[in-house]
């Protein structure tokens, strides 16, 4: 069975779109997926095709379940990283009214670590 990810879907007007993992748009019509069924942008799927006059259309949609990502998982609650992101501002702030003076902050290796580590964060 081929897979793929919903590219989209209106449940008002019944149907969307699957772009296969080989990179082609297959219809979905409503009727195609499990009753009850939510799918949303990006959501995994198995399907069989078949060709009509307009082009394929998927069949038999089953969605399939995606484990939960580790670093999702393993991330800082928001709580704290309010903290970390109001710390990084000050620590910014003084940065840029050295480089404004003319010199480059001191620890410029710890800033641009501890940015790193944020971005990890809000990516995962």
């Amino acid at each position: 069975m081929p897979t793929g990810k919903i590219k989209f879907f209106d449940e008002e007007k019944g149907f969307g779109f699957i772009v296969g993992d080989d990179g082609q748009e297959i219809f979905l019509p409503a009727s195609a997926l499990p009753i009850g069924a939510k799918v949303r942008k990006g959501t995994q799927v198995e399907y069989g095709v078949a060709d009509t006059r307009r082009g394929p259309q998927a069949l038999n949609v089953e969605i399939v379940e995606q484990l939960e990502s580790l670093a999702k998982k393993n991330r800082r609650s928001p709580d704290e990283m309010v903290r970390i992101v109001e710390d990084l501002i000050k620590i910014l702030d003084a940065s840029s009214t050295q480089l404004r003076n003319g010199r480059y902050p001191q620890g410029g290796h710890r800033i641009a670590q501890a940015l790193r580590t944020l971005a990890d964060d809000f990516d995962a």
